[in-house]
């Protein structure tokens, strides 16, 4: 075996989203940083995420707005170029040159850890102070007995499809498949979801009735609370035998139903890094695991799948790391799903049942009515004094509506914070102002605040009964003026 010259500072394993930001923060600091991936940089994020499904959703989103008349069914290899060129035009920052620009040294191949402070990566050993857990997460593939492989696809191998399914069977009801799902069939692919329980089990009831109906209107057919018993093959592709209910016959089977980390192979048992019973990495809130000198973060962790939250959690294990700190990471999480309308919603741990409701309808948001696109809401959920603890808005943009919400989350503002600052009119975001506005009002028609703010007027009228008095002609100067 060969061995790197000198020890690493900090030992990256994975160049996605968290092994990115995780290994660009740690070299900041003057770290020596080595990332090593088996891949191609970029992570899912870019190649089979956010950045395909939000080109295919905006694709499909432009054939929808096309008037009756205006065209059929697009050319499916226009939406592929379309991707290819987005994904094309993002892939720079993610490549090994840009990290190696920032002070990354980047490798290739497998790598697993051997021992304390050593990983082996295709013969060669690492010697490494503290290292970094960055290999994300994968689709789930259940056992469905008769269904062929080759009519199957997941969100990674979704993109490799040369023309559009005619028909398309979704299993799940997550973001991704409500996502994929309407996309394909604003396309013009006969759409059905199989979902076990309901979709967007994390949404209240509000906003997943009026998404539920959104994916109805483009044509896409949902079984919720179903279960596939077995599938069998057909000339053109499968039938999905439901338990209870009509079968379900498609040309194409997408496999949505959650992702599972990648933990197997890279020698955690040899470095005490604990998993819990779903193979994910334990962590605290500083981003260690079992092991104070490995740290981890992103989808092959116990938190929230998210690109944006595996790249705060790399910045934060990174820092915390290199340079001996305890930054925490924020509770306050926020989520996005980008159907039409948009869902956006963000949470903190102190978010419970003490909370109060303020919503206000988009049938009363005036930019929503002039846009003729009412079918949302905006919702804060409020603590005591006023405190934002979360929120959910539902409709267009939903997700840039949701930052101000967020820094309220994070930062503990209260209602009369974003109540007193001045908004841009007519906007969506105005929601997130009227709902704060409705909660300022309801608190001060509260007995104690109403006492005050009587006590407040009334001496403001005595005070300006006075004044009044004095200023009449003749009457007596205040004490110390002189005339």
């Amino acid at each position: 075996m060969t061995y790197t010259r000198g020890i690493i500072d900090l030992l990256v394993l994975g160049g996605g989203t968290a092994g990115i930001v995780g290994a660009k923060t740690a070299a900041g600091f003057g770290a020596r940083t080595v990332l090593v991936e088996q891949g191609r940089t970029g992570g899912d994020c870019l190649w089979t995420g956010c950045v395909p499904s939000k080109t295919l959703l905006s694709a499909a989103a432009q054939v929808n707005s096309l008037r009756p008349g205006a065209g059929g069914k697009p050319d499916f290899s226009v939406v592929r170029d379309r991707i290819a060129t987005a994904i094309r035009t993002i892939e720079p920052a993610d490549t090994p040159e840009a990290l190696e620009n920032a002070g990354v040294e980047v490798l290739s191949g497998h790598v697993s850890f051997t021992g304390p402070g050593t990983a082996v990566r295709d013969g060669q050993v690492l010697r490494f102070r503290q290292a970094l857990i960055a290999t994300g997460g994968e689709p789930a593939n259940p056992v469905i007995t008769g269904l062929d492989p080759a009519r199957t696809v997941t969100s990674e191998t979704v993109w490799d499809l040369d023309s559009l399914p005619p028909r398309l069977a979704i299993l799940g009801g997550g973001p991704i498949a409500c996502e994929l799902g309407q996309a394909f069939a604003r396309l013009g692919a006969d759409v059905t979801m199989v979902v076990r329980s309901r979709i967007l089990p994390k949404e209240t009831p509000e906003a997943v009735d009026i998404i539920r109906a959104s994916l109805k209107a483009d044509g896409v057919t949902i079984l919720e609370d179903a279960s596939i018993s077995h599938a069998t093959s057909t000339a053109k592709g499968h039938r999905l035998h439901l338990e209870d209910r009509n079968g379900v016959d498609a040309d194409t089977v997408l496999l949505a139903v959650g992702r599972t980390p990648r933990t197997t192979g890279i020698g955690l048992e040899h470095v005490g890094v604990r998993l819990d019973d779903r193979r994910r990495v334990l962590t605290n809130d500083h981003m260690q695991t079992t092991n104070p000198l490995i740290w981890a973060a992103g989808d092959v962790t116990t938190h929230p799948q998210f690109s944006h939250l595996a790249g705060v959690h790399a910045s934060v294990a990174a820092s915390n790391a290199v340079l001996g700190l305890r930054r925490r990471v924020s509770s306050a999480i926020p989520r996005v799903t980008y159907t039409s309308p948009e869902i956006a919603a963000v949470t903190s741990s102190e978010c419970g049942q003490s909370a109060t409701s303020r919503i206000v309808w988009h049938s009363h948001l005036d930019r929503a009515v002039a846009e003729d696109r009412t079918a949302g809401f905006t919702e804060l959920l409020v603590g005591r004094g006023g405190r934002v603890l979360g929120g959910t808005i539902v409709g267009p943009r939903a997700g840039e509506s949701l930052a101000e919400l967020s820094l309220a989350v994070h930062r503990k503002l209260t209602t009369s914070d974003i109540a007193g600052a001045t908004h841009a009119y007519p906007t969506y975001s105005d929601g997130v102002w009227n709902a704060a506005v409705l909660d300022v009002r309801e608190r001060l028609r509260s007995p104690l605040s109403r006492t005050a703010i009587k006590g407040l007027a009334t001496l403001r009228r005595v005070a300006l009964d006075v004044r009044r008095i004095n200023s009449k002609p003749g009457s007596r100067p205040q004490s110390g003026v002189q005339h």
